[in-house]
């Protein structure tokens, strides 16, 4: 047995070995495994780093849905998965966003990495819920199109007489979505 006292090396190789190696996206990339490929692990000492990459090879990186709270500021910053301080507190005190330890940062954290992720979060608020470009595109050739049949009415009120004009006024009905705001769109800030 490898651990009997006093036994340091074994005489025998592992017994159960795999023939080939575990792949994440075997079956086709899901969304979230392309996503975990493709993040870039800054911020990170080198130890961290070779463990969020394990994480992700092995298909056990698991994406934040909400935000965290920094341990150095206490705002809810921190937006990647594991890691315990955001990233503008790890830049000013250089250290390790996941452990944080005052240790050699592989990949730097840069201001350009921020507005890419903030513009990340951007296309996915206009890709969720609510009306696409292409729906708010028709909407508004529908409003300019009851415009013009408007017009067309007032043009004919004005043929049939003068006594009824005050009467016959076309009243504008208000669309529900013209009425109340489009809240897909809001902050909060806790």
């Amino acid at each position: 047995m490898s651990s009997q006292k006093g036994n340091v090396s074994r005489s025998r190789g592992q017994k159960h070995q795999n023939a080939f190696a575990f792949k994440n996206d075997k079956y086709g990339a899901t969304v979230q495994v392309k996503k975990a490929k493709s993040k870039t692990h800054d911020g990170l000492c080198q130890h961290c780093k070779g463990i969020l990459e394990w994480k992700v090879k092995y298909n056990k990186y698991k994406t934040l849905t909400q935000p965290k709270k920094c341990v150095k500021c206490s705002q809810k910053t921190v937006k990647d998965a594991y890691h315990i301080i955001c990233k503008p507190c790890a830049l000013q005190l250089e250290i390790c966003c996941k452990c944080g330890k005052k240790e050699d940062i592989v990949i730097p954290v840069n201001a350009e990495g921020d507005k890419t992720d903030q513009e990340e979060d951007g296309e996915q608020r206009k890709k969720g819920p609510g009306r696409g470009k292409k729906d708010m595109d028709d909407s508004d050739s529908d409003d300019d199109d009851d415009d013009d049949d408007l017009s067309d009415l007032d043009d004919d009120d004005d043929d049939e007489g003068d006594g009824s004009d005050n009467d016959s006024e076309p009243k504008k009905t208000q669309k529900k979505s013209d009425v109340l705001p489009d809240v897909s769109r809001v902050n909060v800030k806790d």
